[in-house]
């Protein structure tokens, strides 16, 4: 049985998308956080019913030269870091209703740079 990795964008951050990248702001501490172009595919995708496999497949290794294997292994990285700091919900299940979040819904390393 496939041990699938869903997402959801926190309801608790506003976003806006600037050039290849997204900035987004934790309302709870006001914490800014730059994603780079890896982890904005992720957000954007971040409907809570896709899993983070097929991300990777439709839109990562689609739009860059790597290796399905290693973007699924830093793409879980990525979202385990930014729901570490409140940026991302993470479920073994699909995350019901957070396909209803609005789009700008309220680190270099790891896919964000963190901004206090």
């Amino acid at each position: 049985m496939k041990n699938n990795l869903y997402v959801a964008r926190s309801p608790s951050v506003s976003a806006r998308r600037m050039g290849d990248e997204i900035v987004v702001m934790s309302a709870p501490n006001s914490t800014l956080f730059t994603l780079n172009e890896v982890a904005s595919l992720i957000w954007e995708a971040a409907d809570g019913v896709t899993p983070v496999d097929q991300i990777v497949a439709d839109k990562i290794c689609s739009s860059f030269d790597v290796e399905p294997q290693v973007a699924l292994l830093d793409a879980k990285a990525v979202v385990r870091n930014l729901a570490t700091h409140g940026v991302l919900t993470v479920s073994d299940r699909p995350i019901l209703g957070a396909s209803k979040l609005p789009e700008n819904s309220a680190a270099q390393a790891g896919g964000f740079r963190e901004r206090s």
